[in-house]
């Protein structure tokens, strides 16, 4: 059996890793492992630019729409069902590819997660009684001040993993990310080959704002007013996430559409910043710049596979 390799396409939001992805796998011979917290949820699909079935060039995709929008899906099964995937996809004699902005995700599947602390039910109330009084962003303000660097990846309003961060300090006088410096990888064994896609921020401001009005035109708020209507609760975590929110609030009445594009587009462009930062961080990523889907792009990061892959025997 040859050495166990994982090609990783990751970067911010709305820089075509997904289409780099598809370009690897169909040259390489790969299968694709989303890592993108949002795209396991069944049902959001506009919001966040799924590959459609249809556009997936039969390459297989894994980790799509895999749980309900109430489930609580967290990184630390996502690094497990990764690795056994990877695994299966290697022996059968195919490049595992995982693709995505979760830098969260990727940071479980290579360097792990602590088991953490139980939950602690006392301390849940509390957390959850200031977010009731205060607003759930007065949370996101208190874990800011004992873990910046969790704070900075999780969104202001997504209260469950607020109040696990802030539960994790409180129980043991430790941040996330300290215990997070004492992990081990789900794949030791593999060599990763990591693959950085940027773009100037000029760009990426305008391809977030035609993406926007894209997903208005295909019909974004018929697909929030039909989870609605099936049942999906507005407290599920997929309607804490970018777009989704907004959306939300817009159809409650807060703000105009134009508003809300604007919105969406503004708050995009802040994540794919946030994003950024993260990825920087990460070790061994070779960075390219320019879009996913561009000839040059896909023409740049074949070369450099070709050149770093290890050879089969």
């Amino acid at each position: 059996m040859t050495r166990l390799v994982v090609v990783a396409v990751l970067g911010p939001t709305a820089t075509g890793k997904s289409a780099l992805a598809l370009a690897i796998a169909e040259r390489c011979n790969g299968e694709i492992i989303n890592c993108d917290s949002t795209a396991v949820t069944r049902g959001f699909d506009i919001g966040i630019d799924k590959v459609p079935l249809a556009e997936r060039r039969g390459v297989p995709h894994h980790l799509i729409d895999i749980v309900d929008p109430t489930d609580d899906y967290t990184a630390a099964q996502y690094a497990r069902d990764a690795a056994a995937i990877i695994r299966d996809v290697h022996s059968r004699g195919r490049l595992p590819i995982v693709a995505g902005g979760t830098g969260f995700y990727f940071r479980a599947l290579t360097r792990g997660l602590f088991p953490g602390p139980g939950r602690d039910a006392a301390c849940r109330a509390r957390l959850d009684a200031i977010a009731a009084r205060r607003g759930v962003e007065r949370l996101h303000r208190m874990l800011g001040r004992v873990d910046p660097v969790s704070a900075a990846r999780i969104q202001p309003r997504d209260q469950k993993r607020l109040v696990r961060a802030l539960e994790v300090y409180l129980l043991t006088g430790r941040s996330l990310t300290d215990h997070f410096a004492d992990t081990a990888s789900l794949i030791p064994d593999a060599a990763i080959v990591g693959i950085g896609l940027t773009l100037k921020a000029e760009l990426i401001a305008e391809r977030v704002a035609r993406r926007v009005d894209e997903q208005f035109a295909r019909g974004l708020l018929d697909e929030i007013r039909a989870m609605l209507a099936r049942g999906v609760p507005e407290n599920a975590r997929p309607f804490g996430g970018l777009v989704y929110r907004q959306a939300l609030e817009h159809l409650h009445g807060v703000r105009d559409e134009a508003a809300t594009r604007a919105l969406i587009a503004q708050e995009n462009r802040r994540y794919a910043k946030r994003q950024l930062t993260w990825f920087r961080k990460e070790p061994n990523l070779t960075w390219f710049e320019g879009p996913g889907e561009s000839a040059s792009t896909i023409a740049s990061v074949l070369t450099f596979l070709d050149e770093n892959l290890p050879r089969k025997t």
